[in-house]
C-alpha cells in the first residue's frame, strides 16, 4: 500500500479524536469558562451541525480544485480550528473553533476516499480505502481515552493542540506523499439534489438522524453520569471511552458482515436492541460494573447500523452516490446535534444524568419505525410493480462513513 495513505489515515486519526474527546472533557471545558454542563454540551452540537452542512458544501466546492491541494485545505482548516479552540479566552470562540474545525470533517472523508481508490490497483481499493479508515477507527480506541487522559491531567486545552499538530503532520504528510491528482469533472448539483425527492433516500437518512443520535444522546453525557451516578473517578472516564471505542469496532464489522446479506433484518435486530440498552441504562448507570458493559453494547449496537444505514442511502441515490454520501455524513451529525441537545435540555431540567439515556432509547426506537415503514413502501412498490432500487450507479467503492 502507498505511503500517501498513511497520511490521509493521520488526518482520519486527528478528526476523529476532536470529534469524540470533547465528550469525555465537557466537566473540565465547563468549570474553566463557568459554565454549565449542558450548555457545555453545545461544543458537540456545534460540531455536529457544523459536519452537517460543511459536508456537502465542502465537497462540492472540491471539485473545483485538484484533490491534493482541496485535502492540504481541508487539513489547514482543522488545523485552525482546533488551535482556536486551545487558545479560546471565552467559551464563544471554543465554540467557534470546534465549528471551524468541523468543516473539514465531511469533505475529507469524502475526497480522501477518492484518492485512496485511485492510488491503488481496482482489486485493492476496498483495501486502500478501510486503510484510511483505519485512523477514524484507532481515534476512538485510543485517541480519544489518551486525549482525555492528557486533558484531565494537563488541561483540555493541551489535548486541543496535540490534536491540531497531529492536523500539520498530517497536512504535511498529504504534501509530500499524496501524488498530484487532475481536477475533477464538474458536478451537476441539480441532477444530484433530484436524489432527495426520492422517499426511501429521505426515509434513510431520517433512519441515520434518529438511530444514531440515539448513542449520542448519552455518550454525549457519559463523563457527568459516570461521575456522579455510577461513582467512577473523573480517571475511569478514559478507559470508559476505551470500552466504547472497543465496542464501536466491534458493531462496525458486524454491520458491515451482514449488511449485503440481510440489510433490513439488520436494522430492525440493532435498533431495537439499541432502544432497549438504552432505556436499560439508566438502570445499569447505578452500578459500575453494568454501566460499564452497557457503554460497550451501546457502542457495538450504534456503530452497527452504520454500515446498512449508509448503504441503504446509496442503495437508492440513483446517479448521485458522492453528494448522498457527503449528505449521509451530515445526517449522522445531524443527530450528534439534536440528542446532544435534547439531552442537555432534560437535564437542565432537573431530571438527572441519567435521563438522556431515556431521549437515546426514544430516538432509536423511532428510527425502528421508520425502518419498519420504509420496508413496508418498498413491498408496495414491489406489489405494484414499480422499479426498486437495488443497484447504485456508484463513481466510488461504497465506504462507511461517520
Amino acid at each position: 500500500m502507498p505511503l500517501a495513505l498513511l497520511a490521509l489515515a493521520i488526518g482520519a486519526f486527528g478528526i476523529g479524536t476532536t470529534e469524540f474527546v470533547i465528550m469525555g472533557l465537557l466537566p473540565e471545558v465547563a468549570g474553566d469558562f463557568g459554565v454549565s454542563i449542558p450548555t457545555a454540551g453545545y461544543l458537540v452540537t456545534g460540531y455536529a451541525l457544523g459536519v452537517m452542512f460543511g459536508a456537502p458544501l465542502m465537497t462540492v466546492l472540491g471539485t473545483k480544485i485538484s484533490r491534493k491541494r482541496m485535502l492540504m485545505l481541508l487539513m489547514g482548516l482543522f488545523v485552525v480550528g482546533n488551535l482556536l479552540s486551545a487558545l479560546a479566552p471565552t467559551f464563544g470562540l471554543m465554540l467557534t473553533g470546534r465549528v471551524v474545525a468541523s468543516l473539514a470533517h465531511g469533505a475529507f472523508f469524502g475526497i480522501g476516499s477518492v484518492v485512496a481508490a485511485d492510488l491503488v490497483a481496482p482489486d485493492k481499493r476496498a483495501g486502500a480505502i478501510s486503510l484510511m479508515f483505519t485512523g477514524l477507527t484507532v481515534a476512538n480506541v485510543v485517541g480519544v481515552p489518551l486525549g482525555t487522559l492528557v486533558g484531565q491531567s494537563l488541561g483540555w486545552r493541551v489535548t486541543f493542540g496535540i490534536v491540531a499538530a497531529l492536523g500539520v503532520v498530517g497536512l504535511l504528510g498529504v504534501a509530500k506523499l499524496v501524488p498530484d491528482m487532475p481536477k475533477p469533472e464538474g458536478v451537476r448539483l441539480r441532477h444530484e439534489l433530484a436524489a432527495l425527492k426520492n422517499v426511501q433516500v429521505l426515509l434513510a437518512m431520517a433512519m441515520t438522524v434518529l438511530g444514531f443520535g440515539g448513542v449520542f444522546a448519552a455518550i454525549t453525557y457519559i463523563a457527568p453520569m459516570m461521575t456522579h451516578v455510577a461513582g467512577f473517578a473523573d480517571g475511569s472516564v478514559t478507559w470508559l471511552l476505551v470500552l466504547f471505542g472497543l465496542g464501536m469496532v466491534g458493531g462496525n464489522l458486524v454491520g458491515g458482515k451482514y449488511a449485503d446479506r440481510a440489510l433490513m433484518p439488520m436494522l430492525y435486530v440493532s435498533l431495537g436492541a439499541l432502544a432497549a440498552v438504552l432505556a436499560l441504562f439508566t438502570l445499569t448507570a447505578h452500578n459500575k460494573i453494568a454501566a460499564a458493559v452497557t457503554i460497550a453494547v451501546v457502542g457495538a449496537l450504534g456503530f452497527a447500523t452504520v454500515p446498512p444505514l449508509q448503504k441503504r442511502v446509496l442503495d437508492h441515490a440513483h446517479g448521485a452516490p458522492t453528494l448522498a454520501s457527503a449528505l449521509n455524513i451530515g445526517a449522522f451529525n445531524l443527530g450528534n446535534a439534536l440528542s446532544a441537545w435534547l439531552g442537555g435540555l432534560v437535564i437542565a431540567a432537573g431530571l438527572g444524568y441519567t435521563a438522556p439515556n431515556w431521549v437515546g432509547a426514544v430516538l432509536a426506537a423511532a428510527a425502528l419505525a421508520l425502518a419498519v415503514l420504509s420496508a413496508d413502501l418498498e413491498r408496495r412498490e414491489r406489489a405494484a410493480g414499480a422499479p426498486v432500487a437495488g443497484t447504485v450507479l456508484a463513481e466510488h467503492p461504497t465506504v462507511v462513513m461517520h
